[in-house]
């Protein structure tokens, strides 16, 4: 699709209420802008709102999502725009939640276990989308993710069948039960490569301090320790995962932090093979 057409969509997903936001090859969100590099400002994706940002380009992924047309074709944004492979919008802000079903395994066991709803097919597998909102969860289950506050989803058509309310079902699946013993760290099965891109870290002080901050910001998760692990987990593979700088040592520190939030190993693992996913590592 021509970025035009793009937006065209971008604003008749305002008008109906869902708040839009560009994408870009790998269907991953714009950078921030240089002022927000690192979470320098403070952390804007802690909103719990939909956008815009405070900033006046698409930064901070969902919380850039907005319905204001005025935003949407501005000439900060038109960049992004012509840059744009995909449109996504923030379920939260449109008082949705996604069920993202990745395969066919997925889908079946949704068609045996949930109530039907609103379903939009994607590559590997479908949408459902259910009214209503709640935290978002990745790996709830295997091949299934939750979207909703705090996250974005591609828009991939208006579906097929009628909307229904968010069921309990749904819900109980971002209720993690607690971890009757604090688990042993769990390690990588393979090291992380390199993917050639241009080392930033000129000195080690330089990788040490943003593996001691996501430690940090795992350690100090007071509620959704899901999405926190997750985010974290992103943010550390957006800045170190393409040069070949991150060891398991340093994964397992991750790891280790997640886990005395009683996350278990296994999730600590999808959380991670997630991320990858997304940034296309």
């Amino acid at each position: 699709m021509s970025a035009p057409t793009l937006l065209d969509t971008a604003l008749k997903l305002a008008a109906d209420g869902l708040p839009p936001l560009p994408l870009r090859a790998g269907k991953v969100p714009f950078g921030n802008c240089p002022d927000c590099t690192g979470n320098a400002c403070g952390g804007r994706p802690n909103m719990k709102t939909p956008g815009p940002c405070a900033c006046p380009g698409v930064c901070h992924a969902w919380a850039a999502a907005t319905i204001d047309p005025h935003v949407l074709t501005s000439p900060a944004w038109a960049t992004a725009w012509r840059r744009a492979a995909a449109v996504a919008y923030h379920p939260g802000g449109a008082g949705v939640t996604v069920v993202d079903l990745d395969d066919a395994e997925a889908v079946t066991w949704a068609r045996t276990t949930l109530p039907p709803t609103l379903t939009v097919p994607t590559t590997r597998g479908e949408h459902w989308i259910y009214r209503g909102v709640m935290r978002s969860v990745n790996a709830v289950r295997p091949g299934v993710d939750l979207k909703s506050l705090m996250a974005y989803a591609r828009w991939l058509g208006p579906g097929t069948g009628v909307m229904a309310p968010l069921p309990d079902s749904v819900r109980a699946l971002a209720v993690k039960e607690p971890s009757p013993a604090r688990r042993a760290p769990q390690s990588l099965t393979a090291p992380l490569k390199g993917h050639g891109g241009e080392c930033r870290h000129r000195t080690p002080a330089y990788l040490e301090r943003g593996i001691a901050m996501a430690e940090q910001r795992i350690s100090e998760a007071r509620s959704a320790v899901h999405a926190t692990v997750y985010r974290t987990f992103l943010a550390v593979l957006s800045t170190h995962g393409r040069c070949g700088c991150l060891s398991d040592t340093h994964v397992n520190r991750l790891f280790t932090a997640a886990q005395a939030k009683g996350e278990t190993p296994r999730h600590c693992t999808d959380a991670w093979t997630n991320a990858l996913t997304t940034l296309g590592l």
